[in-house]
């Protein structure tokens, strides 16, 4: 007595059609309602551009200067031992107001211990202080979110991930600490040094 074989024939398995085959009725009628579907949620509509912007040149951006600080733009003036607001003057030439978002705040309390002394000169009465209305408090976001809204702040910040969001949004000058001061990019009528 020989040992029976517990694998199918060939022809059984090649008969076999599977509930997924391209073949079945069903099939593609499940298809054709996917692709209807994605057809229906393109959305052909260019967003509004913001009547402020004549061509790259942002006409709203005028003396006394709205920068709305990042966090890492307050960690790196305190590594160069600089001071806030007197710098920024010395930048633009212009009176500046400094700006600090909820979110910016909240990203400094989380950060904890070793940033406390960027948290107190973000607490400075001399800075404005903006509510945020949205949920979350990634400040990255808000930030972005703040400046596609009104384009009259130029954004204080040393954050490569930002700085490369920033650039795709037209009109909005990126301010940077950078060899022991400030530095502005993309601010039109910006002194060349």
């Amino acid at each position: 007595m020989g040992v029976q074989k517990k694998t199918r024939k060939f022809a059984q398995v090649k008969r076999a059609i599977s509930l997924r085959d391209s073949r079945l009725k069903e099939n593609h009628a499940k298809n054709d309602q996917k692709n209807n579907a994605k057809k229906d949620d393109i959305v052909r509509e260019v967003p509004q551009v913001s009547s402020a912007l004549f061509f790259q040149y942002n006409t709203a951006l005028a003396p006394p200067y709205s920068i709305l600080v990042d966090t890492n733009f307050l960690s790196h003036t305190i590594q160069h031992k600089l001071e806030v607001i007197p710098s920024m003057m010395d930048c633009l030439y212009a009176k500046c107001i400094p700006m600090v978002t909820d979110c910016v705040l909240a990203e400094l309390e989380k950060l904890g211990q070793k940033y406390r002394l960027a948290l107190r000169i973000a607490k400075d009465p001399r800075f404005e202080r903006i509510k945020c209305d949205h949920k979350g408090t990634y400040a990255d976001d808000c930030l972005v979110d703040r400046v596609i809204k009104h384009r009259v702040y130029i954004v204080a910040t040393n954050d490569r991930d930002l700085k490369r969001r920033i650039r795709k949004i037209p009109g909005v000058p990126i301010m940077s600490v950078a060899r022991g001061k400030y530095v502005i990019e993309r601010l039109p009528d910006a002194p060349e040094k």
